[in-house]
């Protein structure tokens, strides 16, 4: 296994260097660096033009400017980059740092969203084969990928900016609102479980009449501008967490498993009040610690309770831990809510990456930093569950197919081993190249996006380059983007080889 990486760290880091070679060449030779200052009437043209030369190194050839870029990039590996100026002089160093942070924020948040939230839709699909459900699907990802990006983030500017803070200043649900959506999540619900007539009509009606509930309740107390979980909740979703994973990895048979996974609720609901002060006044650093203990907290936790299972019980122990620190962390950003409206009536914004003026505690921070990605992200995680949906479910029926799956259903084995460890595993083969190629495209796609949306990110910085002739700004983008493409399609090669051990060969 180490010389098959080896093998693709020495191929990656040699499509890179070629890349780099080809871009540099492409830019410089795209125009004049100095074309608006040969037009100008300024007095201290000559003056500008010496600096810009100086800034640029234009008075050297370009292979030699390249072999100075190229030296400065060889630095990272000392970690003291140097990419250069820009032709203003400024240091590039310090602008791509605040563009790569703004940009790889944006996608790696919407790449996450979308394998979880496409690859989960994918395998339901797959399993409800020819339900409602899968036709709703289908629908929504040929909906989804025909959508252009800049339509879709135009119309959630409108509506998702623009009349959700309009609705903000005096929110309420009216009745038919709410019927329709209590009507749309009993319809989703009933067709993901599935099962006869009867057993769907009674989940979306259980479904339908709680959604109904809870936003009536919600609209008569005025939840929507003072939101809160509340432990009890949190205990709920705690206790949601230990039975879904149980499920998923040892079935609700073992109880062992289970009790690994409720043990833990009870120790973060004890943690809840001994750390009651980090957690409602933290910082990043605190929010770290109080993780690493409840992880290091799981471990006895699992291993008591594992019996002759005991790596599976850790790890649902650390799953479950995981969601309720999720929960604790939402119900304080919930309730810190109504906060962030005083410090800012309007609270999403249509332009910009953060509100630079913003001042306030730790989860009023959050929600500033928070609200500018929901726009942008939401475009981008649309655009890509299309695709990863669609290759999903089309993998997991050509994988329950197999001669293997059907051998362990004639086993005897329940159909969610036979789904979670014989088909999936092996459906996810082909889906490990859709997230490499993927996350590269979607940097490539936020440079519409952050247009749109006005951020400074990755785009901007690659435009201005274009714009400018200048190559320092246009490979301080391929530096991070490049890498970045490179380096996720070889965690792909990496992935293949670790869902199956005959790709090493």
């Amino acid at each position: 296994m180490i010389r098959f990486i080896l093998r693709r760290l020495g191929i990656s880091a040699l499509i890179l260097l070629l890349g780099s070679v080809l871009l540099y060449v492409l830019t410089v030779n795209s125009g004049d660096p100095l074309a608006d200052l040969r037009e100008s009437r300024a007095l201290n043209r000559e003056t500008l033009m010496e600096a810009r030369t100086r800034n640029m190194d234009l008075d050297v050839p370009w292979y030699q400017r390249y072999w100075i870029w190229l030296a400065g990039v060889g630095k990272c590996f000392a970690l003291s980059c140097d990419l250069g100026t820009d032709a203003a002089g400024r240091n590039i160093n310090s602008t791509l740092v605040s563009a790569a942070g703004s940009t790889l924020r944006l996608v790696t948040l919407a790449t996450f969203l979308a394998i979880i939230i496409g690859i989960t839709m994918g395998i339901l699909a797959a399993i409800r084969q020819y339900s409602g459900f899968d036709y709703a699907v289908t629908f929504a990802a040929f909906l989804f990928f025909a959508l252009p990006v800049f339509w879709v983030a135009i119309l959630l500017k409108q509506y998702a900016a623009i009349q959700f803070n309009n609705w903000m200043a005096d929110p309420s649900v009216s009745l038919v609102v709410s019927l329709v959506i209590a009507a749309l999540f009993a319809v989703t619900l009933g067709s993901v479980v599935g099962g006869d007539a009867r057993r769907q009509l009674v989940t979306g009606a259980v479904t339908g009449l709680l959604v109904f509930g809870l936003l009536t309740y919600f609209d008569q107390v005025g939840w929507w501008r003072t939101p809160a979980f509340g432990l009890p909740l949190v205990i709920l979703i705690g206790v949601a967490a230990a039975v879904m994973l149980t499920t998923l990895t040892a079935g609700l048979r073992n109880r062992r498993i289970l009790f690994a996974g409720l043990t833990t609720v009870g120790v973060g609901v004890i943690g809840w009040f001994v750390f009651n002060s980090w957690i409602t006044e933290p910082t990043y650093t605190l929010l770290f610690v109080m993780f690493a203990i409840s992880i290091a907290v799981c471990i006895p936790i699992g291993w008591f309770w594992g019996g002759w299972n005991k790596r599976v019980a850790i790890w649902v122990s650390i799953g479950t831990a995981t969601a309720f620190a999720l929960a604790v962390s939402a119900d304080q950003l919930l309730r810190n809510w109504g906060a962030f409206l005083e410090r800012k009536p309007r609270p999403i914004s249509t332009i910009g990456s953060g509100s630079p003026s913003f001042e306030g505690p730790f989860w009023t921070g959050v929600w500033d930093w928070g609200v500018q990605l929901i726009l942008p992200t939401v475009v981008l995680t649309v655009i890509s569950l299309a695709v990863y949906s669609r290759y999903t479910r089309a993998s997991m029926l050509e994988t329950t197919q197999q001669d293997y799956v059907r051998t362990a259903r004639s086993k005897g084995l329940s159909e969610r081993v036979v789904i979670s460890k014989h088909a999936l595993r092996n459906a996810l083969i082909p889906i490990c190249t859709i997230v490499a190629f993927d996350f590269s495209g979607l940097i490539g796609g936020a440079v519409i996006t952050e247009t749109i949306f006005g951020w400074k990110g990755m785009g901007a910085l690659f435009t201005q380059g274009l714009r400018t002739v200048d190559p320092g700004p246009v490979m301080a983008f391929y530096v991070v983007t490049g890498t970045a493409a490179v380096l996720m399609n070889m965690l792909a090669d990496i992935a293949y080889a670790s869902l199956d051990p005959r790709i090493r060969r």
